[in-house]
C-alpha cells in the first residue's frame, strides 16, 4: 500500500493556541481546568471544564466572518493554518481539486444552537439570525476552512462520537489510497460548552463534580475517578503519501501505519462489557500495520476518567496483549487537557507524534489511589523519557464507536 505521512499539525486548545504551547503543558503535567465563564451553570452538577479563555479569532478570519461561523468552525480553521503553514503547503489553482478537507465534529455549532432556540422561545421565529442554521451543523468545520483557503477537493464531516477525529484521520489516508486527494486536512473540532450540552452530560453522569479541585478532577485510572473533564479546541494533520512529500521537499513529521474502526452494537453510552469490538479494532491495526504487540512501544489511551471506561480500556488492552501488557507503558493525556470529545482523537495522535519525537510519553497527572481494576503502567504524575518507534492510539465513543491509529517514527526505507 501507499505509505501515508503527517506533514503538519496545528492545534487550538485550553492549554494553548499552537501546537508547542500545548505539548509543553502536556509534558508539564499542567492542566487549565477552572469555572465554567461562558454559561450560567445555575442548577447544574458540575461547573468546571477546560476552556479556551479570551478568544479572538480575528487574526485568522476577521471580526465580520467571525460573527457569522461558530466557535468550532473558528477554531477549526486556526488549526488548520497552523498545520498548513509547517507543511509549507499552500492552496494554489494547480492542487485545489487535489486537496481534501475531512474535519469531524460532534456538537457542531452548540452554542449557536443553544443561542438561536433562547432566541426563537424568548423572541419569536422572525428574530431568528439567517446564519444561525448553518453555523449549527457539523460539516461546517471542513466547510468553512475551504471556503477560507478555496480548496475544491473532497470535503465532508465524520461524526463517530469522540472517535471522531480518529476516525477522519484513518479515512482520510484511505481517501488518498484510493486516488481521490493527494494531500487531505484531517481532524476534530469542538466547542460544546453550553448548558444543554452539559445538562445532558451531567443526567448520563459522565461528567466529573469534583468541583472544589478542578486541576484535580481529570483522574484516568485511579480509583476515585468520577467522571470526565469537558474540554474544546481543535487539532489538524496534513497528511499525503510518501512521494507526494518528497517531492514537494515536505519535512515528515511521522507515518500512520494502522487503522481500524468498528461498533460495540451494544449500548448508546456504555462501552461492552466483554470489549470484543474494541479488541478487534485494536488487533486489526496491528494486522494492518504489519505489526505485533511487542512491536507497540506506547499506548495513548482513551482514558476519559469515567469509572467504566478506564477498566473496560484497561481489560481490553490485556485480552490483546497478553503479558506484553504489564510492559507497555500507557498514558491518558485527558488527564491534562480534559475530555475534548470529537477532537480527542486528533488532539492524541498528535501528541504521539510528539512524544515519538521528543522521545518522551507524557504523564497521567492525578493517579494517587490505585484501582484494582486498572493495574498497568499509566506513567504516573512524571513524563517518562523512552524511545519510541511505533505508538497506538485508543479513541472511543458514545454509541459504541471504536477507532485505533497506530503511528510509526519516519525513516526513509520504512525500516525500525
Amino acid at each position: 500500500m501507499k505509505r501515508i505521512v503527517i506533514t503538519g499539525m496545528g492545534m487550538v486548545t485550553p492549554l494553548g493556541l499552537n501546537v508547542e504551547d500545548t505539548w509543553a503543558a502536556v509534558k508539564a503535567g499542567k492542566p487549565k481546568v477552572g469555572p465554567i465563564t461562558r454559561f450560567d451553570t445555575t442548577g447544574l452538577d458540575t461547573w468546571i471544564g477546560a476552556e479556551i479563555k479570551d478568544w479572538d479569532p480575528s487574526p485568522w478570519i476577521g471580526h465580520k466572518e467571525a460573527r457569522r461561523t461558530d466557535r468550532f468552525a473558528q477554531y477549526a480553521i486556526a488549526a488548520t493554518m497552523e498545520a498548513l503553514a509547517q507543511a509549507n503547503y499552500e492552496i494554489t489553482a494547480e492542487n485545489t481539486w487535489e486537496t481534501g478537507v475531512l474535519i469531524g465534529a460532534g456538537f457542531g455549532g452548540a452554542e449557536s444552537m443553544q443561542e438561536g432556540v433562547e432566541t426563537l422561545f424568548k423572541q419569536g421565529p422572525k428574530k431568528v439570525k439567517p446564519l444561525n442554521f448553518p453555523m449549527v451543523i457539523s460539516n461546517m468545520g471542513s466547510a468553512q476552512v475551504a471556503i477560507r483557503l478555496g480548496i475544491k477537493g473532497i470535503n465532508y464531516s465524520i461524526n463517530a462520537a469522540c472517535a471522531t477525529s480518529a476516525v477522519t484521520i484513518g479515512e482520510s489516508a484511505e481517501i488518498i489510497r484510493r486516488g481521490d486527494a493527494e494531500v487531505m486536512i484531517a481532524g476534530g473540532s469542538e466547542a460544546g460548552f453550553a448548558q444543554f450540552s452539559f445538562a445532558g452530560l451531567n443526567a448520563m453522569r459522565a461528567l466529573t463534580t469534583r468541583n472544589d479541585d478542578p486541576l484535580r478532577a481529570s483522574r484516568p485510572f485511579d480509583k476515585t475517578r468520577d467522571g470526565f473533564v469537558p474540554a474544546e479546541g481543535a487539532a489538524v494533520v496534513v497528511l499525503e503519501t510518501l512521494e507526494h512529500a518528497k517531492a514537494r521537499g515536505a519535512t515528515i513529521l511521522g507515518e500512520l501505519l494502522g487503522y481500524a474502526q468498528t461498533c460495540d452494537a451494544v449500548h448508546v453510552s456504555a462501552p461492552d462489557p466483554e470489549g470484543h469490538a474494541v479488541a478487534y479494532a485494536m488487533r486489526r491495526a496491528l494486522e494492518k500495520a504489519n505489526l505485533t504487540v511487542q512491536d507497540i512501544d506506547y499506548i495513548n489511551a482513551h482514558g476519559t476518567s469515567t469509572p467504566l471506561n478506564d477498566a473496560q480500556e484497561t481489560k481490553v488492552i490485556k485480552m490483546v496483549f497478553g503479558e506484553q501488557a504489564y510492559n507497555v507503558p500507557i498514558s491518558s493525556t485527558k488527564s491534562v487537557t480534559g475530555h475534548a470529545m470529537s477532537s480527542s482523537g486528533s488532539f492524541e495522535a498528535i501528541f504521539s507524534l510528539l512524544a515519538i519525537r521528543d522521545s518522551l510519553i507524557p504523564p497521567t497527572i492525578n493517579y494517587e489511589v490505585p484501582d484494582p481494576d486498572c493495574d498497568l503502567d499509566y506513567v504516573p504524575n512524571e513524563a517518562r523519557p523512552a524511545s519510541l518507534t511505533h505508538v497506538m492510539s485508543n479513541s472511543f465513543g458514545f454509541g459504541g464507536q471504536n477507532a485505533v491509529l497506530v503511528l510509526k517514527k519516519y525513516t526513509e526505507d520504512g525500516a525500525e
